[in-house]
């Protein structure tokens, strides 16, 4: 890419994380935190990485993406709203009675929304049989599958019953980012449930595996070049990130997982985002 579109990219991610903070303040609730360190990785995968046609979101060739961390909702709304899967208007409705935009993704209520998420562990499975699924077909499919699991969330035994079959059936349509802020809603995921040695796990279950700065644009762009050519195996991303990433109250901040910012917060993480500007 050119530097245009670096600025371009970096210039999205900004305008998500003040969605995820403008919508989270107006509901009184939500998850800023792993929204915010989640923000750069889903930008590359909606505005440069992902086959998607918001005017056909059903269409059969797409590629797939998993929230499998689900209480991140506002992070994959934000997105699909600046992409154009519905207008931005209905980020304000977050969270509210009737809305379409529920704290948890789902798939028959908001378009764009592959999988309905929300309890812990289980996204990674629904990935790996979109995965199969896709290959199975009478004509396999080009569409590939993107999941985003989180550091806390990959202490459920779920997510590696996941890596061992993507692994066994050499998935290598599948590419799974895991968001490795090392905070989950207690505390310190190293001091809770210790997940090291993080990449000889996902090689052990048969998976190619990167380990990047989740926030730095050229890195993510070259694990995915490394995905796109893979051919015999899943390929698992271990991005390191900062909850409350571009907040600096809100960064490396536990308190900030589940707890929405008051006004006065609103106001400073508005404006240390560039709001307005």
């Amino acid at each position: 890419m050119n530097e245009r579109e670096w600025a371009d990219l970096i210039e999205i991610a900004r305008q998500i994380r003040i969605m995820i903070i403008q919508m989270i303040s107006r509901a009184a609730s939500g998850h800023p935190g792993g929204s915010l360190s989640a923000a750069d990785i889903v930008t590359y995968l909606y505005f440069r990485e992902m086959n998607i046609d918001p005017h056909d979101p059903g269409r059969p060739d797409r590629d797939r993406f998993v929230l499998s961390k689900g209480h991140a909702a506002p992070v994959l709304y934000a997105a699909l709203a600046k992409r154009g899967f519905f207008p931005p208007e209905l980020l304000d409705t977050l969270r509210q009675a009737g809305s379409s935009l529920q704290g948890h993704p789902h798939r028959l209520y908001t378009p764009g929304v592959d999988a309905s998420t929300g309890s812990l562990g289980q996204g990674l499975s629904m990935a790996s049989g979109m995965a199969l699924g896709l290959r199975l077909r009478p004509a396999a499919s080009p569409a590939r599958v993107f999941a985003l699991i989180g550091d806390g969330e990959s202490q459920e035994g779920q997510i590696w019953e996941a890596a061992m079959t993507a692994g066994f059936h050499k998935l290598s349509n599948l590419c799974a980012f895991l968001d490795y802020n090392d905070l989950q809603i207690d505390g310190r995921v190293s001091d809770i449930k210790d997940l090291r040695p993080l990449r000889d796990k996902w090689q052990s279950f048969g998976w190619r595996v990167h380990e990047i700065d989740g926030h730095d644009f050229a890195a993510i762009a070259s694990a995915l070049a490394a995905f796109r050519l893979e051919r015999e195996k899943p390929t698992m991303v271990i991005a390191r990130t900062v909850k409350g990433k571009g907040v600096s109250f809100m960064e490396n901040n536990v308190n900030f997982h589940g707890q929405a910012p008051n006004a006065r917060e609103t106001a400073t993480a508005l404006e240390e985002l560039g709001h307005g500007r």
